[in-house]
């Protein structure tokens, strides 16, 4: 098992309005970042937020290359990120428990906090299709070059583990400072993953080792 330090790239924010970071998405072009009660977009070259949809955004964000997909509650809304118009919703997994939220294969995967779970679902149904087990609580989750990443966050730790997608194997992991906090997790698809915090309202990029 590979283990760093994790080497952070960028600090955006704090971003006016927001306590804190639900859950980190990217369209190819912006982050995506979910706090309570909108989604907001923010350009990370220059660290411009861009807009905004009115939409309950209470964890994870997900995006599929033409619609949003975001954790409110007990539920998973499918959204059209041109209107912010909510388009269909499907139970999520963890009841309200969930965590995390990506697409990765034609599926959604979802964190669960507690259960220390990672859940592969349909995204028209719900249904469950396979679980992964960690040792740690899951907070954000993103797929990237055929690798499995998730956030945890447990005490004043916080790490991103790289993991074995069919049996949760931990195979590399990156230590987040003490005290600094994991929520969403996002890759860009390619050297960067995007990091919400709750304790502050800030996205921080972090470098995916080679």
């Amino acid at each position: 098992m590979k283990h760093s330090p994790a080497e952070i790239l960028r600090e955006y924010g704090p971003f006016p309005g927001v306590e804190r970071i639900h859950g980190v998405s990217f369209d190819g072009e912006n982050v995506w970042f979910a706090s309570g009660d909108r989604l907001n977009a923010f350009d990370p070259q220059s660290g411009q937020t861009l807009r905004s949809i009115d939409v309950a955004a209470h964890a994870g964000t997900a995006f599929d290359g033409r619609h949003f997909f975001q954790l409110a509650n007990d539920r998973i809304q499918k959204i059209d990120p041109d209107t912010g118009a909510v388009l269909s919703t499907i139970p999520a997994p963890g009841g309200g428990r969930d965590s995390g939220l990506t697409w990765a294969e034609g599926t959604l995967w979802v964190g669960q906090y507690r259960e220390r779970k990672i859940h592969q679902i349909d995204p028209e149904t719900g249904k469950i299709l396979r679980s992964i087990e960690s040792s740690r609580f899951v907070t954000g989750v993103t797929w990237v070059d055929g690798e499995l990443w998730h956030g945890t966050w447990e005490g004043d730790e916080s790490d991103l583990r790289r993991v074995d997608p069919k049996t949760g194997k931990l195979l590399e992991r990156l230590d987040l400072p003490d005290g600094m906090t994991v929520s969403g997790l996002e890759s860009d698809g390619g050297d960067r993953l995007f990091c919400g915090s709750t304790s502050t309202p800030v996205v921080r990029a972090v470098r995916r080792p080679k």
